[in-house]
């Protein structure tokens, strides 16, 4: 099998290190050798946060270089525009449409880009928008957008099955937040 490439992108504070902790131990549940790496830039201070998730027969590098992501999932949709440049030409964009104002345009210095959305489906990329936040609110919190895009993720995962996701689930979020994250996942993945 050649490795299969995954990346996590979006805001500091939106729980991208959990999603990829969760991805990698159900990856590695499932007999794949597998390699996470965590770039943070300026996460404390709301800036951009890269996942990389890396799986197959035997992975030596835990980074994905431009043009290899099979997946970008995105929590806001101008890290998955920042971003583009790393997906595979059959790769697909899995993304929040959320929009989070970065530092220079909550200071003025810039306005954020309109038409995002359509301006990343006009360079061809498959791409699978989808409100994640009302889901995250409507299973009980706004901070399980990571849960949600997971659940919409699954869906590329046929030969995984919906057992899998759920044990992971259990193994990696703390219980009193167990009921709230299945429900994010099952909002994502139904959606």
């Amino acid at each position: 099998m050649t490795t299969k490439n995954i990346m996590i992108v979006g805001v500091g504070g939106q729980g991208s290190v959990l999603a990829s902790k969760l991805l990698g131990h159900l990856l590695t549940s499932r007999g794949f050798d597998v390699k996470v790496s965590e770039v943070h830039g300026m996460s404390q201070r709301g800036g951009s946060v890269v996942t990389y998730v890396r799986y197959g027969e035997k992975v030596y590098s835990p980074v994905t270089d431009k043009g290899q992501a099979d997946f970008i999932v995105s929590f806001e949709i101008l890290e998955a525009a920042r971003w583009i440049e790393y997906l595979a030409p059959e790769g697909r964009i899995v993304t929040s449409t959320q929009q989070i104002d970065p530092m220079p345009v909550l200071t003025g210095a810039m306005t954020y880009p309109e038409n995002l959305l359509h301006e990343i489906q006009n360079t061809g990329a498959k791409i699978d928008a989808l409100d994640c936040l009302t889901l995250a609110e409507k299973a009980g919190s706004p901070k399980a957008v990571n849960l949600v895009l997971l659940g919409r993720l699954s869906h590329y995962f046929p030969d995984i099955p919906q057992e899998a996701w759920q044990k992971a689930i259990t193994e990696c979020v703390p219980a009193k937040f167990l009921d709230l994250n299945r429900r994010a996942f099952e909002l994502g993945r139904n959606a």
